[in-house]
């Protein structure tokens, strides 16, 4: 004997299946578990990116420059020059302590990124070296940039008229032989004293280095010429 029945499934909050007959007024339950696969992982949680002063803690970041006797007349008349990208573009606070003589750097709570205050110390830096403010604020706008100071006697000792006359070879007749090296090899170079002091990027300053050096050791300047000639016609071609 056929007997025809529907069947009706209700599934409460637990997961459990209740199985009911219209004919039949016995009902059955059958507990049935969900089972998640061993290889499930939870969500990844997003966060937003963190702002420059909450990298720190919230703590206030500082830098001082110090200011050589020397360059205190024209950090005077440059201070605006320097001033304004520092404030503005990079949102970093400066300002001169004239009883330390040093220029103080500070982060502010929008300054962007943390790097901008060591790359406006660098800036600051670069100026009381010697360089001028055109040439050391590419230091704010490029990454790859840095300076390498060093000085004769690293290379030679040399005393007396002797080192006069390698400061000579350095400079050429009216710095001839400087703005020569400084246009072959892209870098600008300051030649304090016996300090020599060259911004530019890694592989040029390298060039600029190694011709100074000869310099230094006694080659004369058309040498030196012709070999920085063959060296930047070979970097032409590798980049």
């Amino acid at each position: 004997m056929f007997c025809e029945f529907n069947v009706f499934v209700h599934v409460n909050g637990l997961g459990a299946v209740r199985m009911q007959s219209s004919k039949d007024p016995a009902s059955m339950e059958v507990e049935t578990r969900e089972h998640k696969s061993p290889g499930a992982l939870p969500a990844k949680p997003k966060f937003e990116p963190l702002k420059a002063h909450e990298m720190s803690d919230g703590r206030v970041q500082f830098r001082k420059v110090s200011v050589p006797p020397h360059r205190y007349s024209p950090l005077k008349k440059a201070w605006m020059e320097i001033y304004t990208p520092i404030y503005e573009q990079m949102k970093v606070d400066v300002r001169m302590n004239l009883k330390a003589r040093k220029v103080e750097l500070k982060t502010r709570s929008d300054t962007p990124d943390v790097s901008n205050l060591q790359k406006c110390a660098d800036f600051v830096h670069a100026f009381m070296l010697g360089f001028d403010v055109i040439d050391a604020i590419a230091l704010l706008r490029l990454d790859e940039l840095y300076v390498e100071s060093f000085e004769i006697k690293d290379v030679k000792t040399l005393r007396g008229e002797h080192l006069s006359r390698a400061i000579g070879r350095l400079s050429g007749k009216g710095g001839k032989t400087k703005f020569a090296i400084e246009n072959a090899t892209k870098t600008r170079i300051v030649i304090a004293d016996t300090k020599i002091h060259i911004l530019g990027s890694f592989q040029n300053i390298k060039v600029a280095r190694d011709s100074l050096c000869s310099l230094i050791l006694g080659s004369p300047a058309g040498k030196v010429y012709s070999k920085l000639r063959q060296v930047t016609a070979r970097l032409a071609e590798r980049f």
